[in-house]
């Protein structure tokens, strides 16, 4: 298990835990970010990472990326 912001580009990984306090977690899931949930980085931009989960893009900073454990 590592944190979504060690993936490789164009990879797809299974979300094993979303981890970060309750309101970090929630916020999290309701992007989609959910256990079993597939995602894909798309690209990694000074510390950003640009996901693709559920069909939708979506950038995360560094610090949320590393709360996604793939």
């Amino acid at each position: 298990m590592m944190p979504l912001l060690y993936a490789s580009p164009g990879e797809e990984n299974v979300i094993k835990k979303v981890g970060g306090a309750p309101e970090v977690k929630k916020h999290l899931e309701n992007l989609g970010f959910t256990p079993g949930g597939v995602v894909t980085v798309v690209n990694i931009l000074g510390g950003n990472v640009i996901v693709k989960v559920k069909e939708s893009r979506i950038a995360l900073n560094e610090d949320m990326a590393m709360k996604v454990m793939i």
